[in-house]
């Protein structure tokens, strides 16, 4: 049993939370459930009745932040930023939900037919190709340079800088913020 009594009023969204957190502090690999019951504040029994196992609660998160990232690059695309704005957009979410953008890099640990994270990946990925105006018919494994290429070359290089960011190894300079990090370095899609 837990110190503190259940008062949550919403279980799935305490568990994420927690899952969050603990993600946040330790990695994906090493969360269990037992500890997330706990942060949670409810029994070790509690998480059976949302999520069948650890592997369904990283699903869950991993879901929710491709949702979150999703919505990130809507409101950035409804405000007719360029594509080169986008990759800022994807740099931000990763560096303002660092827990999030971990378990979404872990499809070792995810049930990768989980529809509802299908459904929030292709949403997010569809938002990229679009900013991109790649159509759909250049999507496919043997798109054009200026079409796949393009889009997987950008989202290459803010992904890499997201995780350089993640992992401390690059930090904005005096003066600067992770947004005018991100635009310097993708201003160098312009330039190529």
């Amino acid at each position: 049993m837990t110190d503190r009594p259940y008062h949550h009023g919403n279980l799935r969204r305490a568990l994420l939370d927690a899952s969050a957190q603990l993600v946040g502090e330790r990695g994906p690999a090493a969360l269990s459930l037992r500890e997330v019951a706990r942060r949670a504040g409810v029994s070790h029994a509690a998480p059976a009745h949302h999520f069948t196992d650890r592997r369904g609660l990283l699903t869950a998160l991993a879901a929710e932040g491709w949702g979150l990232l999703a919505a990130r690059l809507e409101d950035t695309r409804a405000a007719g930023a360029e594509f080169a704005e986008l990759g800022v957009s994807y740099v931000l979410f990763a560096t303002e939900h660092p827990a999030h953008f971990a378990v979404m890099r872990t499809p070792g640990l995810l049930d990768d037919a989980d529809p509802d994270l299908l459904a929030a990946r292709d949403r997010a990925n569809a938002l990229l190709y679009a900013g991109a105006g790649v159509p759909e018919s250049d999507r496919g494994l043997a798109a054009s340079a200026g079409g796949r290429g393009r889009v997987l070359a950008a989202w290459s290089l803010v992904h890499g800088l997201a995780v350089l960011m993640q992992e401390g190894l690059v930090v904005p300079g005096p003066g600067e913020d992770v947004a005018a990090v991100a635009r310097a370095v993708t201003a160098q899609l312009r330039d190529a």
